[in-house]
């Protein structure tokens, strides 16, 4: 065996085949045939040349001496980096995901590295610690509901400022919440996980396509009500508490507490009264 055959399998014993029992290293000429046992990998040619390396199909490298003697370096195969804001994006899912299977205490940032595929350092570069992922999965949620009530509302054709309107809207936003609640438990919960709950509620990041919060949109019905003299004026301010308080107490009852077990039909039912009791309350 040459100085070249003899450089490749020591190369591939060496660096990555020192677990296989044999490897037949044989050719004459320009070209090399490696076999490796059993099912492993099927016997591969390879053309050989001065200064030169290659990599199998079975991951082997394979280094070419010089012809002086001197073994080339191994070539170093460049890890492929991921577009700027991937890898946040992807840690934002992924919270997500485990926010909706476990809710809150399942949003876990070396969780959500793994599932991603990045090191928690990586990670760690993003967020500076869980409870900021926790803050971006719980203004994603907040985004996600507000979403469904601006299409709720805009389903409803009643002009602005109607009285059949305004109750309308109303209920949709009521109604939009609840089922929120009940399809999403694990995202409803994270939704309100944070202390900082009222500030991106107020805020412009946790809107729906139309630049509103679920409370703005909430605020803005009850001023409608109070247009189409609903509301009474004097009645109107702090109202939106009032009627957020009884909708997302209903919400919890009906998705995470005692009342979570009722049938559907019961569900709806019990939804209706508590519309009739804000509009009648109102």
């Amino acid at each position: 065996m040459d100085a070249v055959h003899y450089n490749m399998l020591s190369d591939i014993a060496l660096r990555r085949l020192s677990w296989v029992p044999r490897v037949r290293v044989a050719g004459e000429g320009p070209e090399f045939e490696v076999a490796l046992p059993g099912d492993m990998a099927p016997t591969k040619k390879y053309p050989l040349g001065n200064n030169t390396s290659h990599y199998s199909d079975f991951g082997v490298h394979c280094s070419l001496m010089k012809d002086d003697g001197i073994p080339s370096p191994p070539v170093q195969t460049p890890k492929k980096r991921r577009p700027t804001g991937q890898v946040r994006r992807g840690l934002i899912d992924a919270g997500i995901a485990l926010a909706r299977a476990g809710g809150p205490d399942a949003v876990m940032l070396r969780e959500a590295a793994r599932t991603v595929g990045v090191a928690p350092n990586a990670a760690y570069r993003h967020f500076a610690d869980r409870d900021a992922l926790l803050y971006a999965v719980c203004v994603e949620a907040m985004q996600q509901l507000a979403h469904q009530m601006e299409a709720a509302v805009s389903r409803v054709e009643s002009g602005y400022g109607t009285h059949r309107g305004a109750m309308a809207r109303l209920t949709a936003i009521g109604v939009t919440y609840i089922d929120f609640a009940l399809s999403e438990p694990g995202l409803f919960e994270t939704a309100f996980a944070v202390p900082s709950h009222m500030e991106y509620a107020t805020g412009n990041d946790a809107t729906g396509p139309g630049g509103r919060t679920p409370f703005q949109l909430l605020r803005e019905t009850l001023d409608e009500l109070a247009d189409a003299q609903i509301l009474p004026h004097e009645r109107r301010p702090q109202a939106e508490y009032v009627v957020w308080a009884s909708v997302h107490g209903l919400a919890m009852l009906v998705s995470q507490g005692p009342l979570r077990q009722l049938p559907p039909s019961t569900t709806s039912h019990l939804i209706d009264l508590l519309n009739g009791f804000i509009i009648r309350g109102l």
